[in-house]
């Protein structure tokens, strides 16, 4: 991807004003370890002026932590993917557990369920979100939630979750049914879009995104994928096209970028309890 603000499409939007939070971002991902400097001065171009980067494997979520030390523009979340707790060593959950004494460490995850990826028995990604979940609740932290093909599943471990106690946290790249988005809004939890709500055969999840409380709705990148329209194929996304998908989100919304992203941000502040929330 080009790095100029016509090659990432920024020059077709109004973004005076605009003040976005990438609420999950894999910076520490191996394609932006020569790039970072370059990738952050275009997100702040783009009026992303924060952003969640967002562990994986106790490396990941180590290296996230390393990065929002050194970036003031930068929040980490720890955590395990449920694609990756097979791999895990026996002493990585300790590992991350302890990362959250450190600064800037605002949120537990990524994790979750997937049944789409045939890489880890089930029971074992049960476990591990269930750790997850219950440490989220011990910390009173948000938690970053992965779900794919698995929404029955997903919804029978957050009521087990709930009843006891709240649960914080984001359905992270919400693509889910209806009823699903409402469930979750009704445990607590906040619905994050990214690019694949401006695809367009993605109609009913967009009017998923509009019909989104105010106060419950993120939004994302999961950069380096998932980039959105116009950018669909290409690689690596980044935070900068957040402007995009929040774009489009505002439309189905009836509100303006610069209005959406406000209350976005806010959301994003608020659920992690960073400065600048309103």
């Amino acid at each position: 991807m080009g790095n100029s603000a016509s090659d990432l499409g920024l020059d077709t939007l109004d973004l005076a004003g605009v003040e976005l939070f990438d609420t999950h971002a894999h910076l520490n991902s191996e394609e932006f370890s020569e790039s970072l400097p370059d990738v952050l001065q275009r997100a702040a171009s783009a009026g992303v002026r924060s952003m969640l980067v967002v562990g994986t494997t106790l490396a990941s979520s180590r290296l996230a932590v390393e990065l929002a030390a050194g970036h003031a523009p930068l929040f980490a979340a720890a955590g395990i993917h449920p694609n990756y707790c097979a791999e895990a060593g026996a002493g990585d959950w300790s590992e991350v557990e302890r990362l959250f004494a450190l600064p800037k460490v605002v949120a537990v995850g990524e994790t979750g369920l997937d049944r789409y990826w045939d890489m880890v028995k089930f029971e074992t990604q049960q476990d591990y979100f269930d750790r997850h979940l219950r440490l989220a609740q011990r910390l009173d932290l948000p938690i970053v939630i992965h779900m794919r093909d698995c929404e029955a599943d997903m919804l029978a471990m957050l009521r087990e979750a709930t009843q006891r106690g709240p649960v914080r946290g984001i359905m992270h790249s919400f693509a889910g049914a209806a009823a699903t988005a409402e469930e979750c809004l009704s445990m607590g939890l906040h619905l994050s879009f990214a690019g694949m709500v401006t695809y367009k055969k993605m109609d009913e999840l967009r009017r998923v995104a509009a019909s989104v409380p105010a106060d419950r709705i993120l939004v994302e990148t999961d950069s380096p994928y998932l980039s959105p329209h116009p950018f669909r194929s290409r690689r690596p996304n980044e935070p900068a096209m957040t402007v995009h998908t929040a774009a489009c989100v505002a439309a189905a919304r009836g509100q303006s970028l610069r209005e959406f992203a406000r209350q976005t941000t806010d959301n994003a502040r608020r659920l992690f309890r960073v400065e600048g929330a309103r």
